[in-house]
C-alpha cells in the first residue's frame, strides 16, 4: 500500500494484545473518548480496545463480526513503515517496521499527509 515516516514516537501500551476471532463472546464497555470509534472488550482471556463496527452490538454482550488484533507497533520520530492496512474509520494503520514487527499505529503519528501519498 505504501510506505511513511513516523513524525513522532509511538509508546504502546503495557497490557498484552488481544487477539478475537470472529464469532467470539465480548462483554462491551466504555466508548473511548480520544479515540470514539473504539470501545473497550472484555473476553474470558484478556481486554481492550476494539473498532465498535466489528461488534454485533455497542453494549454489553456481544459477539465479534471480524477478527481484530489489538497489538500496537512502537516507532521512533523518523522511521519508515511499510502500510499494509489503512483503516481510515478508526484512525489507524495496520503497519510494519523495517525490522519486520507488525501492528497498529494511530494516524496522528504519521501525519495525514503520508496517507495521500
Amino acid at each position: 500500500m505504501g510506505q511513511v515516516k513516523a513524525r513522532v514516537a509511538h509508546q504502546i501500551p503495557e497490557r498484552p494484545p488481544l487477539h478475537l476471532a470472529v464469532g467470539e463472546p465480548v462483554e462491551v464497555g466504555a466508548r473511548d473518548t480520544t479515540w470514539p470509534a473504539f470501545v473497550f472488550v472484555t473476553t474470558t482471556h484478556g481486554s481492550g480496545w476494539v473498532p465498535a463496527r466489528h461488534l454485533s452490538r455497542p453494549s454489553g454482550p456481544a459477539r465479534v463480526l471480524a477478527a481484530y488484533d489489538t497489538l500496537e507497533l512502537p516507532t521512533v520520530g523518523g522511521e519508515t513503515l511499510d502500510v499494509l492496512v489503512e483503516d481510515r474509520a478508526s484512525g489507524w494503520l495496520w503497519c510494519r517496521s523495517m525490522s519486520g514487527r507488525e501492528g497498529w499505529v494511530p494516524v496522528t503519528t504519521v501525519g495525514a499527509q503520508s496517507l495521500d501519498r
